[in-house]
């Protein structure tokens, strides 16, 4: 303290001196428009390319896992070529592809906002309307599902995640095709439980858990997670099976959101044959 002391007293002209200054630049920018509008600009200037510079460096660290899960991605599909490439075919496509018979295209976009540790949580991505996103949409990442698309603007989306009770996805056991739905129980960041499997199932730890197909949302197969433990609750004649999701949440960057270019035509057909 009083070597703190003897510096401000050694230096008090030029402490003095910088305050006055940094009062004098208050004042001019407060009440002068012409000096506020060029402080205003530069500091955003500024401000923005420290957020861009900050931003890169988070992904250059975030490359290596990137770069995995494309690595993952690929090797998966290629698995798949020799027994369904024409499923494959039908149902995958780039957005702009001019086959008519393709069901699925597919739209790639950045998450630049999600929440983890909400009772709800939500995933904000960084394209609208204008790109092609609407609701109802489904997003997937190249490990598995992500989420469904619930808002849009002109630039951005809000999209459930499946971190979020409200939202149910229909689901199948890929050995047995024993399906039932899969929701979070507000616990794990890296688990969801699987519901309505009946107690004559055979259930397999390690078995993989993937979408039915039976909504207009998401194509048949993709991967959910995989089963970690099975309990058969006393009375009960359906399990309660945990699933480790194959997304880790906490580290998304990048997704696809999923349009089905027949939803529209299956939704309709569906609510008339219930009427």
């Amino acid at each position: 303290m009083r070597n703190f002391l003897h510096f401000l007293i050694k230096h008090h002209i030029g402490l003095l001196f910088i305050l006055l200054e940094m009062v004098a630049f208050i004042l001019i920018v407060t009440y002068n428009q012409n000096q506020r509008a060029i402080y205003l600009s530069s500091s955003s200037k500024m401000s923005g390319g420290l957020f861009e510079t900050v931003s890169n460096i988070e992904q250059y660290f975030v490359l290596k896992k990137v770069n995995q899960e494309l690595a993952e991605e690929n090797a998966y599909l290629r698995s798949q070529l020799p027994t369904s490439f024409v499923q494959a075919r039908d149902y995958f496509a780039l957005v702009g592809d001019s086959s008519t018979s393709t069901q699925y295209k597919y739209r790639t976009c950045r998450v630049v906002n999600n929440t983890i540790r909400k009772h709800f949580n939500y995933i904000t991505l960084n394209k609208g309307s204008l790109d092609g996103i609407k609701p109802d949409m489904g997003i997937i990442s190249g490990l598995g599902v992500v989420g469904i698309v619930i808002k849009c603007t002109d630039n951005f989306s809000t999209a459930l995640s499946i971190l979020n009770p409200r939202l149910k996805i229909s689901a199948k056991l890929k050995g047995s095709d024993f399906f039932g739905s899969v929701s979070w129980d507000n616990k794990s960041i890296h688990h969801v439980i699987l519901d309505e499997i009946p107690e004559h199932a055979d259930v397999q730890l390690g078995e993989q858990v993937i979408t039915s197909g039976f909504s207009s949302t998401f194509p048949e197969g993709v991967l959910i997670g995989t089963v970690e433990s099975v309990e058969h609750p006393v009375g009960e004649s359906f399990y309660k099976i945990k699933v480790k999701l194959s997304v880790d949440f906490a580290r998304l960057n990048y997704v696809e959101v999923v349009e089905n270019i027949f939803q529209d035509q299956q939704l309709q057909l569906e609510e008339e044959s219930v009427q």
